[in-house]
């Protein structure tokens, strides 16, 4: 095993140690004999060829529990836990024997331990304890497993505690820039105002400066006096119609035409009126 001190490698199981009988003919012999090669392979470090031989037994004979244990040490040589695990499980479902179960319990624990996963390591090694009290290398690895477990529980914790403490100061952070925020926005108001106010403040000194200013006009006769009036520009006439000065050009030729009439008119009657004589006393 990697990484891990005194964790066994797998236990290849040989049929005829596992079972102790003799081979025999017939099916059976036939499923014995690929066995028999594959476990061959196997120990060659042929692991493909080896695992064709064992699902080759398989299919012929599903029952054969040394053909399906080999199979998930096969599967775990190829660096393939997942499907080490699940013939190490189905060999504990099929067999009835506890020492079959202490050694697939065992590589399941193996399995787990190269996964990382320590609290399925724990459960692995406590079933096979229970099938095998006496194996010390089950034990040693139980043990192992559960201070790996603990030591990934403090870990897990620190990180918590960890993120915990990061997010308090985020929010601390956070609350301390809203505060910010809110005096600097008060600020700016308050300096609105003030330039509001001093805006107000300007505006009526103008005013007032101008009412000033109307009076001392208003009160200055001397200003008044000096003061020129304003030309009127005479209207204009409109299109068709004849203006101001024309018409009063007009009368005056009128009233000039009229006069010379009259003293004309005068004029014949001092001519024809008789003189009288003076008496002659």
């Amino acid at each position: 095993m990697k990484n891990h001190k005194r964790i066994p490698s797998m236990k290849l199981w040989h049929f005829l140690f596992l079972f102790g009988f003799p081979l025999s003919w017939g099916q059976d012999s036939e499923v014995s004999n690929t066995i028999s090669k594959a476990n061959e392979l196997f120990n060659s470090e042929e692991t493909i060829v080896s695992e064709m031989e064992y699902r080759k037994a398989l299919s012929e004979n599903p029952n054969r529990i040394e053909a399906l244990y080999n199979l998930g040490n096969n599967h775990y040589q190829e660096g393939d836990f997942d499907e080490a695990a699940q013939r190490y499980f189905e060999t504990q479902k099929k067999t009835s024997s506890q020492s079959d179960r202490h050694q697939a319990f065992h590589n399941m624990g193996n399995v787990s331990m190269e996964q990382k996963d320590y609290g399925q390591a724990v459960e692995a090694y406590k079933n096979a304890l229970r099938n095998n009290p006496a194996d010390e290398e089950t034990r040693y690895n139980y043990a192992l497993a559960k201070k790996m477990l603990e030591k990934e529980k403090q870990q897990q914790d620190q990180d918590q505690k960890n993120k915990d403490q990061n997010k308090d100061q985020n929010k601390d952070q956070d609350s301390k820039n809203d505060k910010n925020e809110d005096k600097e926005d008060q600020s700016d108001n308050k300096d609105e105002g003030d330039e509001s106010d001093d805006q107000g403040e300007q505006d009526k000194k103008d005013n007032k400066d101008k009412r000033e200013e109307g009076n001392d006009s208003k009160d200055n006769p001397e200003d008044k006096k000096n003061e020129k009036p304003e030309k009127k520009q005479p209207p204009q006439p409109k299109e068709g119609q004849l203006s101001p000065q024309q018409v009063k050009s007009l009368l005056e030729a009128m009233n000039n035409q009229e006069k010379k009439v009259q003293d004309k008119i005068k004029a014949q009657k001092v001519k024809g009126t008789p003189v009288k004589g003076k008496k002659d006393w």
